[in-house]
C-alpha cells in the first residue's frame, strides 16, 4: 500500500514507518510546512495515498504557558482540520481509504477506569485538547475508515519514559511518584508500531482503539518492576510538589493518569506481543542498540 504519515521525523513516526516498511508498504512523509501550508498543495501531495496516518503533534509534556498551550492545541487541532479539508477536495478514486489518527489517553479523568465506551473525559486543558484533536477528523468523508488510536504511556529503549529514568535508577535512586497509587496504562512500543500496522492491513479496524497493554498497573508497580530488572533498589519519592515546581500544570501528566482498559483492541483481536510489564520491561533492559 502506498501509505502518507506526519509526524514521520519522531519517535513514533519513525518506529512506525520502519514496521510499515518492514511488510512491504510504500511510505512517504508529509512535511510540516505542508500541514500548515496551502490546502491545494496539501491534496496534491495527499492525492492517490491508501492510507494517512497522522501523528503529528507538539511534545505537551512542558510548561503550559499561553504560547506553548497555543502550539500544543493548532499542531493537532489546525494540523488534522487541514488535512481533512485537503482529503474533501480530492475526487472520490484519488482519496484514501483509510485514516489512522493518533490520539491520547488524555481525553479520560484522571484516576478511573475507562474502556472506549467511556463519555467520563477530563476536563482541563489536556482533556480538552483531545476532544478537539479527534473532532477535527470527524467531518472525514463518508466512505473513508477512521481509526483513532488512544496511545498510553509509551515504554521502549528510546522512550523518554525510559531514557530519564534508566540512569537514576541504575544508580540505585529509583523512585515512585507521589503515592504511587496513580494507574500507569503502558505500550510497549513494539506494540504501537504493529497497531498502526494491523490497523492499516486490517479492513475492519475501523473504530476508536485504547492503544494500552492489558495488564493493568500503578506507577508504584511500574516501579518495582523497572527496579527488579535493573537488579537496584528503588526506595524514593519523588514528591508532587517538585514535578510542580519543575513542569507546572503539565506535572498532572505524571500524578493525574485515567486507568485504561484496551477493550475493543481485544474484541477485535490483535496481538499484543507486551502483555505484562515485566517482558516488556526485560526487553527493553536487555536487548542492546
Amino acid at each position: 500500500m502506498k501509505i502518507k504519515i506526519t509526524g514521520q521525523s519522531g519517535y513514533l513516526g519513525n518506529i512506525i514507518t520502519k514496521e510499515l516498511s518492514a511488510h512491504g508498504h510504500s511510505i512517504t512523509a508529509i512535511s510540516r510546512n505542508l500541514l500548515y501550508g496551502d490546502v491545494d498543495l496539501l491534496k496534491n501531495e495527499l492525492s492517490g495515498a491508501d492510507v494517512i496516518i497522522h501523528l503529528a503533534g507538539s511534545p505537551i509534556l512542558t510548561r503550559w504557558n499561553t504560547k506553548n498551550r497555543r502550539i500544543i492545541t493548532e499542531s493537532r487541532v489546525v494540523t488534522t482540520q487541514n488535512l481533512v479539508k485537503a482529503i474533501k477536495k480530492l475526487n472520490s478514486d484519488d482519496r484514501p481509504k483509510k485514516f489512522i489518527q493518533a490520539s491520547a489517553i488524555g481525553i479520560y479523568k484522571a484516576f478511573e477506569n475507562h474502556d472506549e465506551n467511556s463519555q467520563n473525559f477530563d476536563t482541563g486543558f489536556v482533556g480538552n485538547v483531545v476532544k478537539q484533536w479527534e473532532n477535527a477528523s470527524e467531518d472525514l468523508p463518508a466512505e473513508i475508515k477512521r481509526t483513532v488510536l488512544r496511545i498510553g504511556l509509551v515504554i521502549g529503549k528510546k522512550a523518554k519514559t525510559i531514557t530519564n529514568l534508566l540512569l537514576p535508577f541504575q544508580l540505585g535512586l529509583g523512585a515512585k511518584i507521589g503515592n504511587g497509587k496513580q494507574p500507569f496504562p503502558f505500550i510497549h512500543d513494539a506494540d504501537v508500531a504493529g497497531a498502526f500496522l494491523w490497523a492499516a492491513e486490517n479492513d475492519s479496524a475501523y473504530s476508536i482503539f485504547n492503544l494500552v497493554a492489558p495488564q493493568q498497573i500503578s506507577n508504584n508497580d511500574f516501579t518495582k518492576a523497572l527496579a527488579k530488572a535493573l537488579h537496584r533498589p528503588a526506595l524514593f519519592i519523588i514528591p508532587e510538589f517538585v514535578l510542580k515546581m519543575i513542569l507546572g500544570e503539565a506535572a498532572m501528566l505524571l500524578t493525574d493518569i485515567p486507568g485504561v482498559i484496551p477493550k475493543n483492541l481485544i474484541s477485535a483481536g490483535f496481538k499484543f506481543r507486551y502483555q505484562e510489564i515485566e517482558s516488556a520491561l526485560k526487553d527493553i533492559v536487555n536487548v542492546k542498540s
